[in-house]
């Protein structure tokens, strides 16, 4: 997940005891940082390198001009878990940053701990969610309440090795999940699979009739473990047998990305930062290399929907300049700004405005967004994450039948989804 690239960043002052946002080795800077005229809100954002870039360098100088009683301090943060802890550990003393860019699996984990404000009555929410991307809204939706705007969204996309389609007479990609293990078998080509978890195993099994709970996220039993999720877990259990999907990507420190570049598997999936991280010369030959499309859906959805909401933490000092930063950064100008990294945006005027070319890597990401789904947008989906993961590890390795460990995770997950006051997330 994106959080792989982003590793090698420091999660900058996290500690218990350390009360501003940087690293200030400077006592006058200290002085002056407690000395402003103006409200000052502090942002922890998770951007990569060139996102960062246009964050300091022309969205927040922009904002600040349009605002100028309002200051916006940027943190840059690791997406990790340590990130996640920090934030409950500071939310819930009241002591985290204003504003978040969160992960929107975190947010109904937030919401419903109570850790993030509503925002649905602050000044010009309606008109702004009435603009939003509908299933980005739903996350932060919590008992009639809304805890976020949605900033940027994201899914999977196929990408496949180019060559390796022309040696098997193909232009163009299978359109199906069952065609593309048919062409894998014939010419013992493999898939690259990112793990046993849901965001790497949870697209396939969709695409092959499957599901892991009912549509309004309450029950796993009779879907987790229906007919068709069970046929799906034994295909791909199958296709690992037969070293036709390759997980060495979490058994033996495998690569997918170079793997798919240098003729070495068929397929793989993943984010459109798999592209986005690169560089002009780098974009092009990965371009020339490999050819993303929308993941192959059979009669319903397929892409899993991934993405940043904005939030205040609960505790804020500054909540109403918080909201004016939040109301500019879901805005249709700063969506479009940011947009030029790869990031699709949740603002519905930008989304229509956005002139995307067909040869454009992000293009794909974009239209498999109409075959989308979320995953289940609940408290406890970290945990519900840990079952299904478990249980999908033992049965790819022959310790469990598919429907056992099927039924088994079912009932687990079906008293985590109990646990979870899904509020009215329907």
């Amino acid at each position: 997940m994106k959080w792989r690239w982003l590793s090698h960043l420091v999660v900058i002052g996290l500690a218990s005891g350390c009360g501003n946002q940087s690293v200030i080795s400077d006592p006058k800077e200290v002085q002056t940082l407690h000395r402003h005229e103006v409200p000052e809100i502090a942002f922890w954002h998770t951007y990569s390198d060139e996102e960062t870039r246009l964050l300091e360098q022309e969205l927040i100088p922009s904002f600040e001009r349009d605002n100028p009683n309002i200051r916006v301090k940027p943190v840059r943060v690791a997406n990790n878990n340590e990130l996640k802890n920090a934030l409950i550990a500071r939310a819930s003393s009241n002591r985290g940053p204003d504003v978040v860019r969160m992960d929107i699996a975190w947010v109904p984990e937030f919401s419903q701990d109570g850790l993030l404000e509503p925002l649905n009555q602050l000044s010009g929410f309606e008109e702004i969610s009435a603009k939003s991307r509908r299933q980005s809204m739903i996350v932060g939706l919590y008992h009639n309440q809304y805890y976020s705007l949605p900033l940027n969204v994201n899914t999977k996309a196929a990408i496949f090795n180019r060559d390796l389609l022309k040696r098997a007479g193909y232009s163009e990609p299978p359109q199906t999940m069952e065609e593309i293990v048919k062409l894998a078998r014939s010419n013992h080509y493999t898939i690259g699979l990112g793990g046993w978890d849901g965001w790497s195993t949870l697209p396939y099994i969709y695409s092959l009739g499957g599901a892991i709970t009912d549509g309004d996220y309450k029950k796993a039993s009779g879907f987790l473990n229906g007919e068709g999720t069970i046929r799906a877990v034994e295909q791909l259990t199958a296709l690992y047998k037969e070293k036709i999907i390759d997980l060495s990507v979490v058994t033996g420190g495998g690569d997918n990305w170079g793997g798919v570049q240098n003729g070495n598997i068929l397929m793989t999936d993943e984010g459109p930062w798999f592209y986005s991280i690169l560089n002009d010369v780098e974009m092009d030959r990965a371009l020339k290399l490999t050819m993303p499309v929308p993941f192959p859906n059979g009669s319903g959805p397929s892409s899993i929907i991934s993405g940043e909401n904005m939030v205040i933490m609960r505790g804020s000092k500054q909540r109403n300049e918080a909201w004016a930063f939040i109301k500019w950064m879901t805005g249709k100008e700063a969506q479009l700004i940011m947009s030029r990294t790869g990031l699709i945006p949740t603002n519905m005027d930008a989304a229509k405005e956005l002139t995307v070319n067909k040869d454009s890597f992000i293009y794909p990401y974009i239209v498999a967004l109409d075959h989308a789904f979320l995953r289940p947008p609940v408290k406890n989906w970290s945990k519900i994450n840990e079952v299904y993961t478990l249980y999908l590890r033992k049965i790819f390795l022959g310790e469990l039948p598919a429907k056992d460990g099927l039924d088994r995770a079912a009932v687990e997950i079906d008293i985590l989804l109990a646990e979870s006051d899904s509020g009215n997330k329907g």
